[in-house]
């Protein structure tokens, strides 16, 4: 028989990732497990998969690796983080409500919102992303498309169009810009329409994964890139409503960007690991 792990699905504003501590299971080859259990209809279906997993220091509380749909190893995902603060709360792995999480683009910290109802429970969490970066990459000369570059730990273009795209009109938008040779290493791609002040309807593409419901740090990248055009105010939050929900960005005096929204639950099982 072959060998098996539990996982668990889980989502943050609709995006959607598979879950398995490693504390616990071996995953061999994390990139082709990602690839096959991400399939809808022949897999469980997911945007990738997300291992739980203890730190190479002394400065984190436990590390998080993230494959994507395509088996690309992803430097950092603001949605899985917040579902694993949830996830390390929920099933007793911590009683901490402030976590420091090792990802590949640093240590991020978590701040829990326990429900005051039930104090096992996390309503919402609060994640310090670090500081953004305005970088524009040397093969981008400016020429062909008119948006903003910002790395959230990872590199994003954020395109602020009259209406938000449709479906087919982000994919192909999308797809092309990922692969543009202005980004070698590829890019996430968000388009933004203001709804009122501070207000976003935002539409993603991930690097990896294509259209998502929703992305942490695309959203962080859509709030700094408003800010930094003018189109929305440093000193209030900024709601960013995506396909799956809404995050709520601060950009502090810290310099910091500070993420909240909500993780949730979607159904656990196991599969066996691929050959």
């Amino acid at each position: 028989m072959a060998n098996t792990v539990a996982f668990t699905k889980m989502h943050g504003a609709g995006n959607d990732y598979i879950y398995v501590n490693t504390l616990l299971y071996n995953i061999p080859d994390p990139a082709k497990a990602s690839i096959e259990w991400s399939k809808p209809h022949f897999g469980i279906g997911s945007d990738g998969l997300v291992l739980i997993c203890r730190p190479t220091t002394d400065d984190a509380d436990y590390r998080m690796r993230i494959f994507n749909a395509d088996g690309s190893e992803a430097m950092m995902c603001g949605n899985a983080s917040r579902c694993i603060g949830k996830y390390l709360y929920e099933k007793g792995m911590t009683r901490k409500n402030v976590i420091r999480l090792e990802t590949n683009s640093g240590i991020k910290t978590l701040n829990l919102h326990i429900s005051p109802k039930d104090n096992t429970k996390v309503e919402s969490v609060t994640v310090d992303m670090l500081e953004p970066r305005l970088e524009v990459p040397e093969q981008y000369d400016g020429s062909r498309h008119d948006g903003t570059f910002v790395s959230m730990g990872n590199p994003h273009f954020v395109l602020f169009p009259e209406n938000v795209p449709t479906t087919e009109e982000l994919t192909a938008g999308g797809s092309a810009l990922e692969h543009d040779k202005a980004f070698p290493q590829r890019c996430n791609i968000e388009y933004a329409v203001p709804q009122g002040k501070n207000k976003f309807r935002t539409r993603v593409w991930e690097r990896g994964s294509g259209i998502t419901m929703a992305c942490g740090t695309g959203a962080c990248a859509t709030a700094v890139a408003a800010i930094t055009t003018g189109r929305a105010k440093r000193s209030k939050p900024v709601a960013i409503m995506m396909d799956g929900g809404t995050l709520t960005i601060e950009w502090r005096e810290d310099n910091h960007i500070y993420m909240t929204g909500p993780a949730a639950f979607a159904f656990e099982g196991t599969i066996a690991i691929p050959d």
